[in-house]
């Protein structure tokens, strides 16, 4: 039954299927199973995004299947930033009490 779903699905022979390990198997079905259920996420996203807009009320804005991602910060960036802060500390010890300072004061 297993060699089945691999022939079907996978396209996988007879001997290809014998040359995996209980472990490869394991790790493919896994990743199958995760690719039909993002699949099938996806789906009912924007089956439900399709509805939202189809009934939405009048001069109501459309609901976005996808938003936009933030960007990710490199590494290289990520250390730039966090120098530049560390001096700003250095140079201005105190910068958090003052503006604690100024906002309790008014």
């Amino acid at each position: 039954m297993d060699f089945a779903f691999f022939a079907v699905n996978f396209g996988y022979s007879k001997a290809d299927y014998n040359s995996l390990t209980l472990k490869e198997r394991a790790f493919i079905l896994k990743a199958y199973e995760t690719k039909v259920v993002n699949e099938s996420t996806l789906l009912r996203d924007a089956v439900f995004n399709a509805i939202s807009n189809a009934f939405r009320k009048k001069g109501k804005a459309f609901r976005k299947l996808w938003r936009k991602a933030s960007k990710v910060m490199s590494d290289e960036e990520f250390g730039e930033n966090l120098k530049t802060v560390l001096e700003a500390e250095k140079k201005e010890k105190n910068w958090v009490s003052e503006l604690m300072r100024r906002d309790k004061n008014g």
